[in-house]
């Protein structure tokens, strides 16, 4: 299998620049807490896993699950293992996930979408092998972020995007509604939004401006649900809508030209 193009840039650090801000509040895991505490999960998915955090909370609530991931980092497969999680190694961007129609019930990206180009590949396969009831739990930067917002006022880049990173896409609440609602609205819905993270404040104030204000939180997330069978609706609306750039949408099809 092929090496991702991208780093995930996880775990490189414990704390943010600004000292009064939890890093781990960025990733949301006590949304997925919630978000999951009232689903039955057998058969779980995590793209761009990391050492497995998102997934080892899964274990906690669901310990006969058959759950894996899939990354690029050797030493990420080491830990996978002690947690009994399935590793795969292979380039989301051009490679067929490793199951078949149907066979999950639940598909987490978490802090990834922003490191890629193929949107609609991904989400053409996460769809695939979704079963029809099952979710995809989404976690990317706020490009419309409280900080972003000021910062921009100033002249500043948002700072979830700079040229100078490993981050291709930008994100923000409207913008992912506008996605799956405009392409998945014959077999997807959206049934929850939530915040976390809340720059510049610590963790306890945080959470709740995190609560008050979601959409701008420093990090958003999405539970999408799949309604029905997926038809590769995510491929035909860049077939049939003739974007520019030349998107991979399959071995079948190659790049759209």
């Amino acid at each position: 299998m092929k090496k991702f193009f991208f780093d995930l840039d996880r775990n490189i650090a414990t704390t943010s620049r600004l000292k009064t801000v939890c890093f781990e509040e960025t990733y949301g895991r006590h949304i997925l807490r919630k978000v999951i505490a009232n689903l039955h999960i057998e058969r779980a998915l995590d793209i761009g896993s990391g050492e497995g955090h998102d997934l080892t909370v899964l274990r906690e609530y669901f310990p006969k699950a058959s759950l894996s991931a899939i990354d690029h980092k050797d030493i990420h497969f080491e830990k996978l293992t002690n947690f009994e999680i399935a590793g795969y190694r292979l380039n989301i961007e051009k490679d067929k996930l490793p199951f078949a129609d149907g066979e999950l019930d639940f598909v987490i990206a978490n802090q990834v979408l922003e490191h890629i180009k193929e949107i609609f590949w991904i989400n053409h396969e996460v769809f695939r092998v979704l079963k029809p009831g099952g979710f995809f739990f989404i976690g990317v930067p706020n490009g419309l972020a409280f900080h972003n917002r000021i910062l921009g006022n100033f002249g500043f880049h948002p700072t979830c995007n700079k040229s100078i990173s490993a981050h291709v896409r930008i994100f923000s609440k409207k913008d992912i509604y506008l996605f799956y609602q405009f392409i998945g609205k014959n077999f997807c819905e959206i049934q929850g939004f939530y915040g976390s993270q809340f720059y510049p404040f610590p963790k306890s104030f945080a959470r709740i401006l995190s609560v008050l204000l979601p959409n701008l939180s420093t990090s958003i997330f999405f539970l999408v649900k799949k309604v029905r069978e997926y038809d590769s609706e995510f491929i035909k609306h860049v077939e049939e809508t003739n974007l520019d750039s030349n998107f991979y949408l399959g071995p079948e099809h190659g790049t759209n030209s």
